[in-house]
C-alpha cells in the first residue's frame, strides 16, 4: 500500500474524522478482506488436520472420573432424558451406559455420536468394565 493521503478532521483538540481519496479507502478494504480470508483458510486447514480441540471441561471431567459419555453429554448441554429420547433408548439404559454397567451397542454410540457431534472414539471409556 503506498502511503496514504489523509485529511484529519478535529472536534476541539482531538482528531474525529479521517478523509482519505477513495483508491486508498478501496485499497484498505481489499487488504482487511485479503486478511480475513486468509485467516479462514487458515483455521479450516486446521480443522481438516484434526487440530479442533476437546473442551477444557470434558477433558477435566474425563480426568476426574467421570465416562466420556456424559462427559460430553453435559458440555454439549443435553439431560440425560433428552438424550435418551433423541437417540430412542431409555433414560435407565443410558445411565447404565455411561456409568459403564451396560456395554452399549455400536449403532448406539454412532447415533449419540451424530446427536453430539463427536467422534464415537471419543465416546467410548477405556478404563475397567464392571459389565455382569
Amino acid at each position: 500500500m503506498n502511503e496514504l493521503k489523509v485529511q484529519f478532521i478535529n472536534k476541539g483538540e482531538e482528531p474525529e474524522y479521517v478523509v482519505l481519496p477513495i483508491e486508498d479507502y478501496l485499497e484498505m478494504i481489499s487488504l482487511l478482506e485479503d486478511v480475513e480470508d486468509r485467516s479462514a483458510v487458515d483455521q479450516a486447514i486446521i480443522d481438516y488436520q484434526g487440530g479442533t480441540t476437546v473442551p477444557g471441561e470434558v477433558v477435566n471431567s474425563i480426568l476426574n472420573g467421570t465416562s466420556p459419555l456424559r462427559a460430553w453429554r453435559e458440555c454439549r448441554g443435553f439431560t440425560l432424558d433428552s438424550l435418551a429420547n433423541r437417540v430412542g433408548v431409555s433414560k435407565s439404559y443410558l445411565s447404565q451406559i455411561e456409568n459403564n454397567r451396560k456395554p452399549g451397542s455400536l449403532n448406539l454410540y454412532c447415533q449419540i455420536s451424530i446427536v453430539l457431534n463427536v467422534a464415537v472414539d471419543d465416546l467410548i471409556y477405556r478404563g475397567e468394565t464392571t459389565h455382569s
